[in-house]
């Protein structure tokens, strides 16, 4: 490989290593994402929860307020909005929050929602069990 290398002129080592280089930005860009995904599952930033298929069963007395916000794109037709804009549960106890979404136009429409929390900090402290979020919603019109 050493020898084949020393054999290349300069402007071959310079299109080698070029395209090396751009093959090599090429697939970080490609992996970016999930990893990007996995590092904010695993480390709770970004306000990225925790996952549980249930709850733990602990409950403490300790009450916590919790405020519930949604938003669309500028161009997005949908109305979107939490039913219950605040809830006060204890810390371990399982909440339950329902969103209503509304497509105005005479077309389905597909949409897909994504979740985090605020302040990022405590991200950490929300286990999600169930959740409509990253899976595609068709509302047909008017629905």
């Amino acid at each position: 490989m050493i020898a084949t290398w020393n054999k290349l002129t300069g402007i071959q080592k310079t299109t080698v290593q070029t395209v090396s280089v751009v093959l090599f930005m090429g697939a970080m860009g490609w992996a970016a994402v999930p990893l990007y995904d996995l590092f904010c599952r695993v480390t709770g930033y970004g306000g990225t929860t925790n996952t549980a298929s249930a709850s733990s069963g602990v409950v403490l007395d300790q009450t916590m307020r919790i405020r519930f916000d949604a938003s669309v794109a500028r161009d997005f037709p949908w109305s979107f909005k939490p039913v219950d804009r605040v809830t006060e549960i204890k810390i371990g106890e399982v909440g339950l929050a329902f969103y209503e979404a509304h497509n105005p136009t005479d077309e389905p429409i597909a949409g897909t929602a994504s979740y985090n929390v605020s302040p990022y900090e405590a991200g950490r402290f929300f286990t999600k069990i169930d959740c409509f979020c990253f899976e595609l919603q068709v509302l047909q019109p008017g629905e």
